[in-house]
């Protein structure tokens, strides 16, 4: 019989496993090595090197400690294993799994070690940050009311050790868990009969392991202590009566026990004792559920609850107290305010100032008209919500509210598309695009400031281009001119024939693609074509990363950002507008919020804002600017709350990469303002913190609560956003361009308070909250209950009616704004209608205003006509309108303003306007468009003479 030849190992399986960890390696290097050249073409390499090296010196130091804690107790636990086999029954599996430790236990004390030192450092670099402000805290001046300690110590020391007591602890309970094992499996441990027990070197080794382990216990029972004013309790955050009086004790009696425990536990690695030390750990278990649950719960139900309004009194106070620091609101000024609610005329002559100022074209509902007006080419596009900002246009030094957009770069719009045009030559929008804010074109469309290609109009851009914005995500190759000729896009015209013009970027921005570079990037995006294009080559760059708010949170890591990017022309240059914030979540005895929940409302759920991560904070500053340039996307970040410890923090770990406030230039500091996700947390604050008593904090007669929007969408039930205004606050003798919001009593839809943050950063009031706090006794519509009002209006339905009884169109209801005028509040809101676009898409056009003011309510194809209406015929100053909103007023109709009332003029008109829409509508369908268009204007004419007939009131 033949002998069988052995087997020969197949070499597949190890091949694979070295190509699958070449690959591992060279896609970590890949990504690391392009994040390098990012950061350097960004100006931020020290940015990069320091979380890097951190990040590493984390994963080394703290994986290391663990994989040689585990491996040297593994060690000694083989090490002292017993030299004979021990008798009795033993299973054949154990001593199975016993061969195999001998004779491979080099590789699998390495395999545990390597897997737990893995474990262990890969969670610790995400303590990066944390360990970099534990290193650079900076003192915040001010003591917590328990221990004394500066609060630096909880916002920056606190989650430091927290974090390493825990690493130690796990480090001893696996070490433990891991010699153990080893021992039993030695047979130095036995768990059958009749032998059971364990040799003295194993009881010693578990005996040490255990007490370290118990007494790190302890050292975590005391520091937890700490931490009691960063609880959250059934109402507030911070130190309560029982956790001060029972469970602050109960956690020192739990640190003695436990360290009385754990010296248990080393005496028996002497005396071999184990039911001594087990008894004391299972004190410590009883004591923990006694001390720490059941003893809590009784002071609570038997002290704390019967008489909580009194016992939890200056615990409440504490929380309000550093609630009010920690998100900056506890100078906050709260007035009284007995609105008028009886409009009587000339009754705004005071408020002249104002008027022009008042928001007639709302950034969330024109998106689509900016779109087919200012599009040019399908390859462009705007965000469906718009921005807002202010100019001071010609040689005025009044600053003029407008509404702006970028036009961005629009790639699904690019007919044809192969990866040279999506890459190398639709590389950039064009223009900031701007209208008034306060007024419409006579069609009812915007007014337009600037706008075209090349921009044109009152505000002048030096520099145009748009590399950087917030809808494209795609890179982009840029820089290069294969055999002299520029390859990008540039304008739909002004080139050869006046056909498209091409241009070469020239900006400091993109990673030069050279060498090594091409083929890296090509495996960042699996994409040949970067290695084998001739237009990767020469000058060429790569530029990604191309969103503002991204490029800001990658150049400043330790920033949370406002959702919502802002573009501006600066010293003739379109940057973008960044807020910064430093957050903590360990102030003590601070309200802790949802940022997310806090920040949301109808506009978070738009567009490019969107919203911020669901993560819970206790602390808030905007304590940086920061500018991203448009065209070659450099960021700059400037200190604005210089007084920020965070912010001083983070300055000394980053040192050079926020810059002083004194370098903010005076233009772009004509365009900086109060940011949006701040204000939303500190009015949620408000809400219950403008209470500042403990007792009527406690009773919560006095809650608020912000309304939903009446605009939204129907079926969403979403907060409405706050507004920026140009309002003049009672007793002020100018306006000021603010940031202002409305609260309704808690469960209540009637109005309880108006709010206004200065949102001029030129002022020296930038900054100052002022709520006007409506009398109890008072009973002013809220935004829904004046919404409601409206839309039952006569007035106000006669007059939309032909555009929603099947004419084609729809009717689209703008913001609601709410403003302090007339020695009452105001709500202002404009209305519009659908035009047809001429790529056959519809756009809104401001059709009407609708104002109300007590029990009054006018429309009008003005705001003024509006606002004559609601003031008996006279509003007593001028908005300063030159007849906007929906085309002309109509040849025929009352005296526009008086509010006389002729209806049987109305019914005439209506008549007038229903019969035009017929004929409209039938020349719709037989494709007539130009007679579709007149007759529509017929009827809208008609139905505009008709509101002015009605009166409006």
């Amino acid at each position: 019989m033949q002998a069988r030849m052995p087997r020969r190992r197949s070499a597949i399986l190890p091949f694979l496993i070295i190509v699958a960890a070449l690959v591992v390696v060279l896609a970590i290097y890949t990504n690391i090595w392009t994040d390098r050249l990012w950061y350097q073409s960004l100006g931020y390499s020290g940015v990069f090197s320091k979380m890097l090296l951190t990040r590493l010196g984390l994963f080394a130091g703290f994986g290391l400690i663990m994989a040689a804690v585990v491996a040297a107790n593994v060690a000694i636990a083989h090490r002292v294993r017993p030299r004979t086999r021990p008798g009795g029954n033993t299973s054949p599996m154990l001593e199975r799994y016993r061969v195999m430790l001998e004779s491979r236990f080099t590789i699998v004390m390495v395999v545990l070690a390597v897997i737990a030192g893995l474990f262990a450092g890969g969670i610790s670099t995400g303590q990066a940050k944390t360990y970099l402000a534990w290193q650079n805290a900076t003192p915040f001046g001010v003591k917590d009311p328990k221990f004394g300690l500066d609060i630096s110590f909880f916002v920056f020391a606190y989650p430091w050790w927290e974090y390493v007591l825990s690493f130690v602890f796990t480090t001893l309970i696996l070490s433990a868990i891991a010699a153990a094992i080893v021992h039993y499996v030695m047979g130095a441990i036995r768990l059958n009969a009749p032998r059971r027990g364990g040799t003295s070197a194993a009881q010693a080794h578990l005996s040490i392991l255990v007490g370290l382990a118990v007494l790190v216990r302890g050292v975590q029972y005391w520091f937890d202590r700490y931490g009691l004013q960063l609880g959250d309790g059934p109402r507030f955050t911070g130190l309560r009566y029982t956790t001060d009086h029972a469970t602050l004790n109960a956690q020192t009696i739990l640190a003695v026990i436990a360290l009385i425990c754990a010296a248990l536990f080393f005496a028996n690695a002497v005396l071999r004792r184990w039911v001594v030390p087990t008894i004391g750990l299972v004190l410590l278990i009883l004591s923990a559920i006694i001390l720490g649950m059941v003893y809590p719960a009784i002071v609570q139900g038997t002290i704390a609850g019967p008489n909580e309004a009194d016992r939890e009194q200056p615990y409440v106070q504490q929380n309000i107290n550093a609630t009010r620091a920690a998100y900056d609101v506890d100078n906050v000024k709260i007035t009284s305010y007995d609105a008028k609610t009886t409009a009587t005329a000339g009754q705004l002559k005071q408020d002249a100032s104002v008027l022009p100022s008042i928001r007639l074209m709302d950034p969330a509902k024109i998106g689509p008209a900016f779109e087919q007006l200012q599009q040019v080419k399908g390859y462009y596009q705007f965000p469906p919500e718009l921005d807002v900002d202010r100019y001071q246009l010609g040689d005025s030094k009044t600053e003029t509210d407008t509404v702006v957009s970028v036009r961005e770069l629009n790639q699904a719009g690019i007919q044809d598309p192969n990866w040279n045009t999506l890459h190398t030559v639709y590389t950039h929008g064009f223009g900031l695009v701007a209208a008034y804010g306060g007024k419409a074109s006579p069609t009812g469309e915007p007014d337009w400031i600037v706008g075209d290609i090349p921009p044109q109009g009152q505000i002048k851009q030096k520099q145009s281009r748009i590399y950087f914005g917030e809808l494209n995500d795609n890179y982009s190759i840029v820089g290069a001119k294969p055999g002299g000729k520029s390859l990008e896009l540039d304008t739909p015209t002004g080139g050869l024939d006046n056909g498209p013009k091409t241009n070469t970027y020239s900006g400091k921005g993109g990673v030069e693609l050279n060498g090594w570079r091409r083929f890296l990037y090509a495996l960042k995006y699996f994409d040949a074509n970067i290695v084998l294009s001739d237009r990767a080559r020469g000058d060429a760059k790569i530029i990604y990363d191309r969103d503002p708010k991204q490029r800001v949170e990658k150049a400043a890591p330790w920033l949370t950002v406002d959702r919502d990017a802002y573009p501006a022309v600066v010293d003739g240059r379109v940057v973008w507008i960044v807020d910064g914030y430093t957050t903590a979540n360990s102030y003590p005895n601070s309200q802790r919020v949802s940022l997310q929940d806090a920040t949301s409302d109808t506009r978070s759920r738009v567009g490019t804002i969107g919203t911020q991560p669901d993560t819970m904070i206790n602390y808030m500053r905007n304590s940086v600017k920061a500018v991203v340039d448009a065209y070659d996307g450099t960021v700059k970040l400037y200190a604005w709350d210089e007084s920020d410890p965070v912010l001083k923090t983070w300055e000394k770990t980053f040192p050079g990469t926020v810059l002083p406030k004194s370098d903010i230039s005076a233009d772009l500091m004509q365009h900086l303002r109060y940011p949006q996700d701040l204000y939303k947390v500190q009015r949620e604050i408000l809400g219950k913190y403008h209470v500042t008593n403990a007792s009527d904090w406690f009773n919560a007669t006095d809650q608020w609560a912000i309304p939903n929007d009446p605009t939204a969408a129907e079926g969403e039930d979403t907060k409405e956003p706050p507004y920026y205004l140009t309002v003049r606050m009672p007793n002020q003798d100018t306006a000021d361009f603010s940031l202002t919001s409305v609260y309704v009593p808690n469960g209540r839809q009637n109005l309880a308070a108006y709010a206004a943050v200065n949102s001029d950063p030129t002022s020296p009031n930038y900054g100052q909250w002022e709520i006007l706090r409506v009398p109890a006794e008072s009973q002013i519509d809220g935004p829904g209950q004046a919404s409601n009002a409206i839309r039952a209006n006569d007035a106000v339905a006669t007059a939309l009616r032909p555009f929603t009884q099947g004419s084609g169109t729809s009717v689209t209801w703008g913001n609601l704004l709410t403003l302090p005028l007339g020695g009452g509040l105001m709500y202002v809101q404009p209305v519009y209608t659908s035009q047809q676009g001429s790529g056959g898409g519809q756009y809104p056009i401001l059709r009407y205003v609708v104002v109300k003011f007590g029990a009054s309510v006018g429309i009008g194809t003005t705001l003024q006509e509006a606002l004559d209406q609601v003031f008996k015929g006279d509003a007593g100053a001028s908005t300063g309108e030159n007849n906007s909103g929906g085309g002309n007023t109509g040849s025929t109709g009352g005296t526009p303003g008086t509010g006389k009332v002729d209806e049987a003029l109305a019914r005439s008109e209506l008549q007038q306007a229903e019969a035009a829409f017929k004929d409209a509508d039938a020349a719709l369908k037989s494709g007539n468009l130009g007679e579709y268009q007149t007759q529509t204007k017929k009827a809208e004419d008609a139905v505009a003479a008709a509101v002015r007939a009605l009166g409006g009131s």
